[in-house]
């Protein structure tokens, strides 16, 4: 969720990797190992999704969105900021304020929240309970952030601020039994080293804020999962941990942001012990060698806890009409690939085009941050998450003859009869023309190809289809149910060849680069 800092250069902008330059390279050829040891592979994308902010969760399209993806993307917990802004009216005077039958003061009132939290817990998910942002009657300085205006001033009575706090924990036990609430995690504000945006105060005030918050929370039940410091580029992460040791407040779990475009222009990261050309913004490595570095430190200081990269993605800029295309899903797979045994859960961001940071998207498709649109239409992106939890859970080595991270594979041991093997083509240059790739992926002995889905230019991407019925920016109601129609995950039409010698066989198929493709292989 983060706002232009003026250091960021968009992603497409440069492309020098000399893989990249390698277009008379059109065929893959992929041979797992599959007699060698597996490696565990958890599913960390798929416990925690994003919804912008609280307020939209009393939307039934919300509601409806989050079904769709706790069926299909097997989510568990929905983070959303703004659970204390003015919206939800957790601290507002009340209706008989107006006419003076009661103090016009604030109160604390938790009928919004209940019903946001009962909704979810209605579709057996979890909330992310995020303590953020100021409602205005307690806010200490004029700053605010989103069209929203939510203020992000420090507390002018920090006091007042422990008590809301917990208040809100005290009535969620009460409501929901401490035993609901335990299977919650409890965030501490969103990306505090915005400065200027997302905090009003500097370092030493968040710190002070987390202390409060963490003593507010354990205040009422010490058991509660409680985790920060959910800044960008995953900065202040050791700073968290050294203020928590010196003053019995350490975080439970580790909160984390990255995009691939957001690294600073003015100071490399620390500690960053990648390849110097991975510390820029148009790298196409940036965000996996934060999360890679960060594990790396944590490790070195002997941290055990659960670490969360809350929000991640490619591009951090409102609008980014690369998004909603077959790269975007190329890039989530393959930045899964590289390090989503490096935490313990990414949450992209984010779930909904239903949004509102620097205004409301008006087009059905307008480049807007989410893997559904505001009609709730699956994106390539959120079609690649749906690849992704068809894996199984041992992953198998794989040798190529063309060794390439922007053009390779996860590969999956048989589980129930079946194994999987979900290629990925990314192009970090965004190239309008897609061109041919030619697979050949070795199976185990006795099997055969299964079905066979890809996520390019026209199969399983609804953008396209749109785009044919002229990109109009507001859908018909019949519209919208043509669209629906086709939105389904679907296997491809063109078939997958088998070849035989006198100890091998491979499956051959063709897919699209930029774009990704998911093989079944029956066992």
């Amino acid at each position: 969720m983060q706002i232009p800092d003026g250091h960021a250069t968009p992603v497409a902008a440069i492309s020098k990797n000399p893989s990249q330059r390698r277009a008379t390279v059109d065929t893959l050829v992929l041979r797992p190992q599959w007699s060698a040891p597996a490696e565990p592979l958890r599913h960390t994308w798929e416990g925690v999704v994003n919804i912008d902010q609280f307020r939209w969760m009393v939307r039934r399209d919300v509601q409806d969105q989050l079904a769709l993806v706790q069926r299909e993307l097997r989510a568990r917990h929905v983070r959303a900021v703004g659970m204390f802004d003015d919206e939800m009216r957790v601290y507002r005077p009340g209706p008989g304020a107006f006419m003076g039958y009661e103090p016009d003061e604030p109160r604390t009132n938790w009928q919004i929240v209940d019903y946001v939290i009962d909704s979810l817990l209605d579709r057996d998910l979890h909330p992310m309970f995020t303590t953020s942002f100021v409602p205005s009657a307690m806010a200490g300085g004029p700053v605010t952030v989103f069209t929203t205006k939510a203020h992000t001033s420090p507390p002018a009575d920090w006091k007042a601020w422990a008590r809301l706090v917990q208040d809100g924990v005290r009535h969620a036990i009460e409501r929901h039994s401490a035993e609901v609430v335990r299977q919650w995690y409890f965030e501490v504000w969103n990306e505090p080293n915005l400065d200027g945006w997302f905090w009003g105060g500097d370092r030493d005030a968040f710190l002070q804020l987390w202390k409060t918050t963490h003593d507010a929370i354990k205040s009422v039940d010490a058991s509660l999962r409680v985790g920060g410091p959910s800044c960008a580029r995953g900065e202040w992460v050791e700073e968290l941990l050294e203020f928590g040791a010196k003053h019995d407040c350490a975080p439970d779990y580790i909160v984390a942001h990255t995009y691939n475009n957001d690294s600073p222009a003015d100071k490399a990261l620390a500690p960053f012990a990648g390849a110097q050309a991975a510390q820029n913004s148009t790298s196409p490595d940036f965000a996996s060698t934060t999360i890679r570095n960060l594990r790396r430190a944590l490790n070195t200081r002997g941290y055990r806890g659960e670490v969360h990269w809350n929000e991640w993605g490619r591009s951090f800029h409102g609008v980014d009409r690369r998004r909603e295309t077959a790269n975007e899903a190329a890039f989530a797979v393959r930045l899964l690939s590289d390090v989503s045994q490096d935490a313990d859960a990414f949450a992209y961001w984010c779930l909904s085009d239903i949004y509102d940071q620097v205004g409301y998207g008006r087009e059905a498709f307008h480049g807007g941050y989410g893997l559904l649109s505001l009609q709730g239409l699956r994106k390539p992106a959120y079609h690649a998450f749906q690849l992704l939890s068809r894996l199984g859970t041992q992953r198998v080595s794989v040798v190529s003859d063309d060794a390439d991270t922007f053009r390779n594979v996860i590969v999956t041991a048989p589980e129930n009869g079946r194994a999987h093997a979900l290629v990925y083509a990314y192009a970090h240059d965004d190239p309008t023309t897609p061109a041919s790739l030619k697979v050949s992926i070795e199976l185990p002995s006795n099997a055969r190809p299964g079905a066979l889905y890809r996520i390019d230019s026209t199969e399983n991407n609804v953008i396209t289809r749109w785009k044919d019925l002229g990109a109009p920016a507001y859908l018909s109601r019949a519209q919208t149910a043509a669209l629906a129609a086709v939105d389904q995950l679907q296997p491809s039409r063109t078939p997958v060849k088998l070849d035989h010698d006198a100890s091998r066989s491979f499956a051959h198929f063709t897919m699209e680069t930029p774009g990704v493709a998911l093989l079944e292989i029956e066992c």
